[in-house]
């Protein structure tokens, strides 16, 4: 019997090469700055590329520290820089990718609990969702639409 993958409701897998010329780019981007990212801990590097609402493209690493919990992933330093360079301006789009020879290509590679809040305040303050791209299983794309299918109970503090 095959395995099957269950993608949250809100989800869907594409075949890289099935991707629109966007988020093709924009999965390249990611890739692209995970190559720079400083990771000589876990060497695990990982990239997110932003695409705000006014057509700019933000593109950020993790970076690592000894000092551990000092470093921050790849997706909190895009959105970070992005929030307050361009104030303001929703982030329409999030890709991220990996570089590892750790990487196991049965795996999807989401982004972790912290980043997921850092996305769903994001969200919030923007006032709308953002797509999210990230690598599935066997070189496959994950795309959701807003936080909601990765973290359901999303801590948010009332209005």
């Amino acid at each position: 019997m095959s395995k099957i993958h269950e993608i949250p409701t809100g989800c869907t897998m594409h075949k890289r090469d099935e991707l629109n010329v966007e988020d093709a780019s924009l999965m390249q981007a990611a890739l692209n700055v995970a190559l720079k990212a400083y990771a000589p801990y876990s060497r695990f590097k990982v990239g997110a590329a932003l695409l705000l609402e006014n057509g700019e493209i933000v593109s950020a690493s993790n970076q690592e520290n000894a000092a551990y919990p000092s470093g921050l992933c790849a997706e909190r330093v895009a959105l970070f820089f992005a929030g307050s360079t361009y104030p303001g301006v929703a982030v329409k789009k999030i890709a991220i990718s990996i570089d590892s020879e750790e990487k196991d290509l049965t795996l999807a590679y989401a982004p972790c609990g912290s980043c997921r809040q850092v996305i769903a305040e994001t969200e919030k303050r923007q006032n709308n969702p953002m797509q999210i791209l990230f690598e599935g299983p066997h070189n496959q794309v994950i795309c959701c639409e807003g936080i909601d299918p990765l973290l359901p109970f999303a801590f948010r503090l009332p209005e």
